[in-house]
């Protein structure tokens, strides 16, 4: 993990598998995702870091999918030029039944690299699992998500997330 002082740029170029921005580094992070997704098991194609994420969206890459729902991205912010679809809907984050058809009619190359991002990353491994059963082939949730999980005192944003690894984001 990267220092939470560390601006986008430090993050980028602090490790060597994706220094160079060479394709090879972009299949080294991807491949060794998908090696830790099948030892844990996972449903879909793997996890990544946010720094990693932002290293692979950076290269071009991967398209990076918030699946927050608009109330967060508006009120706690988000990734700048990053898609949306909603895995769940208002303050209730009720189920958004239509989620993988929004997602197959506003990003429709199943074999496209996607990363999901949501609060803490288990939105979006939710929704990475549904997109690989509709036959999305390189769905990735981006672990810690957009503010990190809750820690002792009932506070987000201090045990990892998007923000907390000074990654570029905005806020309404």
């Amino acid at each position: 993990m990267t220092d939470s002082t560390m601006t986008p740029n430090d993050a980028f170029s602090s490790n060597s598998s994706a220094s160079d921005g060479s394709g090879g580094d972009v299949a080294s992070l991807l491949s060794h995702a998908r090696e830790d997704a099948r030892q844990q098991q996972l449903p879909f194609a793997g996890s990544l870091t946010p720094v990693d994420a932002w290293r692979l969206v950076q290269l071009g890459a991967a398209t990076l999918v918030d699946v927050r729902t608009n109330e967060e991205r508006k009120f706690v912010g988000h990734v700048p030029d990053s898609q949306h679809v909603a895995w769940a809907t208002g303050t209730a984050l009720t189920r958004n039944p239509r989620f993988v058809k929004e997602f197959e009619s506003k990003l429709k190359d199943k074999a496209a690299v996607f990363l999901l991002l949501c609060r803490s990353g288990k939105r979006s491994a939710a929704a990475a699992e549904a997109l690989s059963k509709a036959g999305f082939v390189n769905v990735f949730n981006i672990t810690e998500g957009f503010e990190g999980e809750i820690n002792e005192t009932q506070q987000r944003g201090q045990l990892g997330g998007w923000r907390l690894h000074s990654l570029p984001w905005v806020q309404d």
